[in-house]
Order: C-alpha cells, then structure tokens, then sequence
C-alpha cells in the first residue's frame, strides 16, 4: 500500500467519526429540546366577575418559553484530499528539485573531467613532438657525423694508398682504408679507422642465439666512450648488456674527433 493510499484511508474514516458525532449532538439536542404534554383540563366560570376572566387571560399568557437551543462546539475538521495532494505535490517538487540539482552537479563534473582528460591529452602529444623532434635532431647530427667522418676517413685512406712506403711497420696508427673487419666471428665497422689488438669477446652465459648491434661513438684517441644497442635479434637484457659491456672494451687508432661506428656481436648456442 502506498503512502498516498494510507492517507486516504485516514481520511475517509476521520470524515465519517465526524459525522457520527454531529448526528449524535443533533439528536442529543433534540431529545432535551422537546416540551412536555401538559393535562387538558375544564373551563369552569365562577359568575360574571370581570376579575375573574382577567386573571384567567393572565393565567393563559404566562406560558412557560422553550429552552433555547445548544450550539455544538466546533469540531476541528479532518484534513481533506486537496490538502493531501498539495502537500504531496509540494514533496515531489521538492524531490524533483533536488534530483535536478544532483544532475546538475554530475554534468558540471563530467565537463571537468572531459576538459581534464583533453588537457592531459594535449600535454602528452606535446611531450611526444617534443621527443620525436629531439630525436630527429639526434639522428641528423649524428647522420652528419658520420657522414663528415667517412669523408674524412676516405681522405685519409688516399693518403695512406698512395704513399708507396709499403711499411707496415711502426706504431700501427695507419688506419684502415676499408673500415671495418671480422674477429672471431664478430663484425665492426669505423670509417678510417683501424682496430687494435683484438675485438673483445662477450660470454654467452645466457644461452643465447642471434646477432645484438652495438652502436659506438669513438674518441680522437680511439676509446669507445659511449655505446647504445642499435638493433639485432636478441631480445634477452642481459646478454644485450654483456655485449655492451664487451664493445665498451674496444680500441681503436687514433683520428682526429668524434666518430660513430658498429659493433656486431654473433651469438650462438652452446
């Protein structure tokens, strides 16, 4: 049963207590208000005194007056269908008021979080501009390097080629025309440069099999001052640091600055 139904239940039967109970004062009133039957009697006359027919018309006019009636006392009247429905429309338009405000507040919440998504999302495209530019910019310097070092080892390889000493002997600082070699079964690469001594060997502690390409940048001097893997088959970080590690050891004849260079690392199973 409904709210709504319950209050008009109570209704219904507060209106019929009432009306039972002004029939009931009615009919109480009218039983009190009623006047007794007086005894008919015989008109005797006494002679023909005249005092006598006056005191009797005096007698006949002194009638005993009706009581007046009692009002009943107002009732305090039960609460009607209007009141009821405009006390229940006030309720829904209070519920339906405060429903509208609480979806107001969950839009106004979920256009700041849009703004705040679409804010963050701007901020990570900018921040990967902003890289892939950097690495642009790396990758032509270093193009240009290794561009400007080549030219420079070619030159140098004419020079050498032309020379016609034929004297291997000496320091072993010549270079080397071609610029690269195979040791091991290992291959580098450095443009007019030459390797001294030989090729470091990495350890295939972990079993793997496959190639990891170590990217190199040699100084004048010919040390290898930083080296990054490049590419390769080998998924596996530790034996990808073991070749790191191995190519860091690398030396390599003098020039006269910075060059990039390779480093090939074959691994096979044992």
């Amino acid at each position: 049963m409904t709210k709504k139904q319950k209050r008009h239940i109570i209704a219904t039967f507060g209106t019929l207590l009432f009306m039972l109970l002004v029939f009931f004062l009615l009919w109480l009133l009218k039983m009190t208000a009623m006047k007794p039957e007086q005894e008919e009697g015989i008109e005797v006359a006494f002679g023909e005194v005249e005092e006598a027919g006056g005191y009797m018309a005096e007698q006949s006019e002194a009638l005993p007056l009706p009581a007046p009636e009692a009002t009943a006392p107002e009732q305090p009247s039960a609460p009607s269908d209007n009141d009821l429905l405009t006390q229940e429309d006030e309720e829904a338009l209070a519920l339906r008021k405060a429903q509208e405000e609480k979806e107001k507040a969950r839009k106004q919440q979920e256009a700041q979080e849009r703004q705040r998504q679409r804010e963050e999302q701007a901020r990570l495209e900018a921040e990967r501009k902003a890289r892939e530019a950097a690495e642009a910019e790396r990758k032509a310097k270093e193009a240009e390097a290794i561009a400007r070092a080549n030219s420079m080892g070619s030159l140098f390889g004419q020079t050498g080629n032309t020379s016609g000493s034929g004297d291997s002997q000496g320091n072993g600082q010549r270079g080397n025309p071609v610029g690269h070699g195979s040791v091991g079964g290992h291959n580098w690469s450095l443009a007019g440069r030459d390797l001294k001594g030989t090729l470091p060997q990495p350890s295939n502690a972990f079993n793997q099999e496959g190639k990891v390409i170590v990217q190199i940048r040699v100084n004048a001097a010919g040390n290898v001052v930083e080296a990054t893997i490049k590419g390769g088959n080998v998924s596996d970080k530790q034996t990808q640091q073991i070749a790191l590690d191995a190519a860091k050891k690398a030396k390599f004849t003098e020039g006269d600055h910075d060059q990039i260079g390779t480093i090939t690392y074959i691994f096979k199973l044992n």
